[in-house]
């Protein structure tokens, strides 16, 4: 696993290169939506949340992420040192009547494809994306976690209809009939992702793009009158199900499935993890569940992080995990200071299971070797030197005189002494 950071688009500079390199991360996720320019409640020091006007105006809809913007994004990473894993999102202004169903939809979903095609071709391996017509909408910030650090939450459900000329919680026109949204069924939207994905897949397949799918955040059957679609976790299964391709992955986030009413969120991590299908993971910690969870510092929520991590290891995830949110710190850099909270937690993390990983490993050679080696002796135990996984210069012929051979510690092999001998310390 590797240990990554998200950008949104105005941290696409120098200083947070530096900033993520300096906190252990080898690869970053960005962002290419402007989610900050226009709203009136949106600060860009933190995530977006916004009030009942959204995250502000949707770009451009004419103008398409170019191939020559992406791979420059990409060098300028390189060149800093980092890989750059991901772009997450589109703009609402390139896919708004492929979630609405509108008029524009074959030609938004040719634009769709060209974005694939332009991100393939830059060597950008993953795009995540959130199939939602309300999107990230109805939480609040408050004081909510240790030491009153502000983090993100949520009050209560909220369903006030999305107006016209609103989508995935941005504006993409401003001139649009009063009025709001019609509420779509679930019939209706999981056919509209049925049909996305029967036209973007064979195209991120043949760009060698994998796509990753958000789960609903937050994960309520509803959000502003608009039904939802992966907001319990097995509905990750149908998402999967329904366009079967290596392509077709998932933006696994942990903070959001831990929110679900229903399923155990470990299981939920092996289920998918074991198929192969998380193209990359957000790691984020949380207490309670909808409609009333709250964000909470990394190591302080109801979710087990190592275990999550444990099982991400024994199922061969390789990907890039990142700190989607953190509570903001009290002092004059609060986003900053967050993000190399979890970071620094989550890289210690990945060295304690790594180095776990990799005792049980020398445990297994030890084991195999002494249930091929074991003879009766004095000490009830006897085996060849020449063979042992920890034999070096000056060992002796008894595994209990071994002490620190190899950087074996000496409780070490009396464990596995008592396992094959005679229980007794050598």
């Amino acid at each position: 696993m590797k240990l990554g950071l998200g950008l949104y688009r105005h941290q696409l500079n120098q200083e947070h290169y530096r900033f993520a390199k300096q906190c252990g991360c080898t690869h970053l996720i960005i962002h290419l939506v402007d989610y900050f320019r226009s709203a009136r409640s949106n600060q860009p020091g933190d995530q977006p949340v916004g009030d009942d006007s959204g995250w502000g105006l949707a770009d451009d809809p004419g103008r398409l992420w170019r191939y020559e913007e992406l791979a420059a994004i990409r060098r300028e990473i390189n060149d800093a040192g980092l890989e750059l894993e991901a772009i997450e999102n589109f703009d609402p202004a390139h896919w708004h009547d492929v979630l609405l169903d509108g008029p524009k939809k074959p030609e938004q979903l040719e634009n769709l494809k060209t974005i694939i095609r332009n991100v393939g071709r830059a060597g950008i391996p993953i795009f995540g994306y959130n199939f939602s017509i309300a999107g990230v909408a109805g939480r609040v910030k408050g004081p909510f976690a240790r030491g009153d650090a502000e983090a993100v939450g949520m009050a209560g459900p909220y369903d006030k209809p999305l107006p016209n000329g609103m989508v995935w919680n941005m504006v993409y026109d401003r001139n649009a009939e009063p009025g709001n949204v019609p509420s779509a069924t679930p019939e209706q939207l999981w056919q509209r992702l049925k049909d996305f994905l029967e036209a973007l897949i064979p195209v991120a397949e043949e760009s060698g793009v994998t796509l990753a799918a958000h789960p609903d955040d937050p994960p309520m059957p509803t959000v502003r009158a608009q039904p939802r679609l992966v907001y319990q976790p097995q509905l990750y299964q149908k998402l999967i199900d329904l366009k079967p391709s290596p392509r077709n992955a998932l933006e696994f986030c942990v903070g959001t499935l831990a929110e679900m009413t229903e399923g155990n969120i470990y299981d939920t991590v092996d289920t998918y993890s074991r198929q192969g299908k998380l193209g990359y993971v957000h790691l984020r910690n949380v207490r309670d569940k909808v409609p009333h969870y709250k964000e909470t510092f990394i190591d302080d929520g109801e979710v087990d992080i190592l275990k999550v991590m444990r099982i991400l290891k024994r199922n061969n995830f390789k990907g890039v995990m990142i700190p989607d949110h953190a509570p903001q710190m009290s002092c004059s850099a609060p986003w900053h200071a967050g993000m190399a909270y979890a970071l620094g937690y989550m890289r210690a993390g990945l060295q304690t299971i790594n180095g776990e990983r990799g005792l049980e490993g020398r445990r297994a050679a030890t084991r195999l070797f002494l249930s091929k080696r074991r003879s009766s002796d004095s000490h009830g135990l006897s085996y060849d030197s020449q063979d042992c996984p920890f034999r070096g210069a000056g060992d002796t012929d008894r595994l209990g005189n071994h002490g620190q051979a190899n950087g074996v510690p000496a409780d070490f092999v009396w464990f596995e002494c008592r396992e094959r001998g005679n229980g007794k310390r050598n």
